[in-house]
């Protein structure tokens, strides 16, 4: 389960947020670390590769390898 609650950030934040940030704390209480190199949107070390998905729950941003928690 921790994996999947790391995938989670509690709330509605789209894309035009996102690139603003440089962490984001997830539904387990851990934090992801965001960084923005040019066009390209980094979460840790995955790329994300969709943005602004809309979900009866939220928003989904896809992104190209699974997250593992830090640690």
């Amino acid at each position: 389960m921790t994996i999947l609650t790391y995938h989670v950030v509690p709330g509605k934040v789209e894309a035009a947020q996102v690139v603003a940030m440089t962490s984001a704390p997830t539904a387990n209480g851990e934090n992801l670390a965001i960084r923005v190199e040019g066009e390209r949107v980094f979460v840790n070390d995955s790329r994300v590769v969709a943005t602004d998905i809309a979900a009866s729950n939220g928003v989904i941003h896809v992104v190209d390898t699974v997250i593992l928690p830090q640690g």
